[in-house]
């Protein structure tokens, strides 16, 4: 679906005053349409759609602690967290375009960044892993996309056009146009890179089987290497699966 452009900006300097506001609710509301086919008309949009009500209210909020309201931005983000169950630090820095899709669960710490046109799915957590004062959350970079129930965790660098495979945990930085799938995170080279101008990339649910490839590769090769032992039991490990399907081992199930 085509949607207009609205000029991005830095992280650090959001647009400023009420007509910035209402532009960026605006690209808000865009991205929705442009990123959940589920989405109908702007109407829709505007009154159901808990990810961008947590925005809007963080967006208000995060000028309250800039401002040294501190006490206030906190208490009000608990109410947000009550009303949307997404719970955004107002210290938390975000840019245009974010969009929180379904959004329950989601938890965005203090020191968080997150550029422009990324998408989080519910239960993802940009969380701290440091008890020091400072930067102890992650950056994520332009058009990434997190998949459902990811974490990422501590002061880490997330390259623009990256995905973040559902239920991944990523403690290190991310070179740009990644796939990051397992736990720990593990990076897979893209075969088809994402650029900035192509439609979001979404399928947060391709996750390669990395140690089950590994340990199947291993299997074919110890049965390779008892081949050309004579007299050798092969039914004394595993075999590696037939077409992915394991079959021929008493797994007592």
């Amino acid at each position: 679906m085509a949607t207009e452009v609205i000029r991005s900006y830095p992280v650090e300097h959001p647009p400023r005053g009420l007509r910035g506001y209402f532009a960026m609710m605006n690209r808000d509301i865009a991205s929705v349409l442009e990123r959940d086919p589920a989405a109908r008309t702007r109407l829709e949009v505007f009154l159901v759609y808990s990810g961008l009500h947590a925005l809007w209210i963080h967006r208000i909020l995060h000028w309250l602690w800039l401002h040294n309201f501190r006490f206030l931005a906190r208490w009000l983000s608990q109410i947000a967290r009550a009303m949307t169950g997404i719970e955004i630090h107002p210290g938390a820095v975000i840019g245009p375009g974010v969009f929180i899709d379904h959004g329950m669960g989601v938890v965005i710490g203090e020191t968080a960044e997150i550029g422009a046109d990324v998408t989080l799915y519910h239960g993802v957590t940009l969380g701290g892993t440091s008890l020091e004062k400072g930067k102890r959350h992650p950056t994520i970079g332009d058009r990434v996309v997190i998949g459902a129930g990811a974490k990422v965790l501590g002061a880490i660098h997330i390259g623009e056009d990256s995905r973040i495979g559902a239920n991944a945990v990523v403690v290190h930085s991310v070179p740009p146009n990644s796939v990051v799938v397992g736990v720990p995170g593990q990076v897979v080279v893209r075969s088809r890179p994402h650029h900035a101008g192509d439609a979001p990339d979404l399928n947060h649910i391709s996750l390669p089987d990395i140690i089950g490839v590994t340990i199947k590769q291993l299997l074919e090769r110890v049965d390779q290497l008892e081949e050309r032992l004579d007299g050798h039991d092969q039914k004394t490990h595993i075999h590696p699966p037939v077409g992915d399907v394991w079959d021929g081992q008493d797994f007592s199930i």
